[in-house]
């Protein structure tokens, strides 16, 4: 059984599988998703209210996207409520995915890493209430405990799929080791990660493994938290509570350094009207057919941009020169502060 979620009416016709149908874990969404991460923290003041970020998701929905990505630690908790009062109406059209594995103390401030079989249960429990929904659609591990057997957690979400609480299980920023012991007790239809032009680590051991097992790729990030879109520049001042203030490659002298992956980005939109944003996209979509990227944003316009990356056809030649030039480009700056980069399997 694949799980195809039926195409809204004058939808665009976009579609990929993520996972695999010999395993029992293929999974049918948009071509490109919408991160909804942003719609609640991390970038600074919510230039919205609640009523214009619903409007955003519905009308996501109208314009072909089916799928969404949450988490119960973003917030925390207030984006899977959001989510789930958007979707609600069209519950039967989406792919919810949301994520466990992290800690909470009772005033819902986060602790540390989770995953034990008790926790998972309790997320998923928790996660269900606050969508408004009988089954999540793709559960993710949102970033591996090394102190808890991944066997265990695989095991835990396995009861849950058993149990028709969970459709399909995801993992995030996990290791190609990591992935093949999770895979062996329980299928992964799709590893969470953050890939682009900018951040290709993935590709020396994780991509060759996901081609192997059938397992899809959802990169998170895909527009470099905004930088690819050539709207971020070394001038630019990120408010209070915009996470980029924190993150080395962000700094003003290693933005200054990246810029000349925007600039190549620039070029080749310009051969091909399109916007850099697009090409970053497209450049994504054309490396694999299991590849599904979740840009975010809290604008219609900017969600209408994005998902017409998909209509966007890169030729051979094009992704040779893309290639060729960004061979070229050394990226400046680490992805995460140091305490981030250690939670992640990478």
């Amino acid at each position: 059984m694949t799980g195809a979620i039926p195409t809204p009416p004058g939808a665009a016709g976009h579609r990929r599988t993520l996972g695999s149908a010999a395993a029992g874990s293929a999974l049918e969404v948009s071509a490109i998703g919408l991160g909804c991460m942003g719609m609640s923290q991390s970038y600074g003041p919510n230039p919205g209210d609640r009523d214009e970020m619903i409007g955003v998701l519905r009308g996501a929905v109208d314009r072909g996207v089916t799928f969404f990505d949450t988490a119960e630690v973003y917030g925390p908790f207030v984006n899977e409520e959001l989510v789930g009062e958007a979707l609600a109406p069209v519950r039967d059209q989406v792919v919810i995915a949301t994520k466990f594995g992290f800690t909470f103390d009772a005033d819902g401030r986060q602790t540390g890493l989770g995953s034990r079989p008790e926790e998972v249960r309790a997320a998923v429990e928790g996660s269900l209430r606050r969508l408004g929904t009988d089954v999540i659609d793709l559960c993710y591990q949102h970033r591996v405990n090394p102190d808890v057997p991944i066997e265990e957690t695989a095991g835990a979400v396995r009861e849950l799929i058993e149990a028709g609480k969970v459709r399909f299980f995801g993992m995030s920023e996990a290791a190609a080791a990591t992935i093949r012991r999770a895979h062996a007790v329980q299928p992964v239809t799709a590893l969470q990660s953050e890939y682009s032009l900018w951040q290709r680590t993935l590709e020396a051991e994780v991509l060759p493994t996901l081609a192997e097992l059938g397992i899809g790729l959802v990169p998170f990030s895909p527009l470099g938290k905004g930088f690819l879109t050539g709207t971020v520049d070394a001038t630019t001042s990120f408010g209070t509570g915009d996470v980029r203030a924190g993150i080395p490659r962000f700094t003003a002298e290693n933005r200054t350094a990246n810029q000349a992956l925007v600039d190549l980005l620039t070029r080749v939109a310009g051969t091909l009207g399109a916007t850099p944003a697009q090409v970053a996209l497209a450049w994504l979509l054309a490396r694999q057919p299991w590849i599904v990227p979740i840009p975010g944003t809290r604008r219609l316009s900017r969600l209408e941009e994005n998902t017409a990356a998909a209509d966007l056809h890169l030729g051979a030649q094009d992704l040779a020169d893309i290639e060729a030039a960004a061979s070229r480009i050394t990226v400046r700056g680490a992805r995460y502060p140091e305490h981030l980069q250690r939670m992640t399997g990478l």
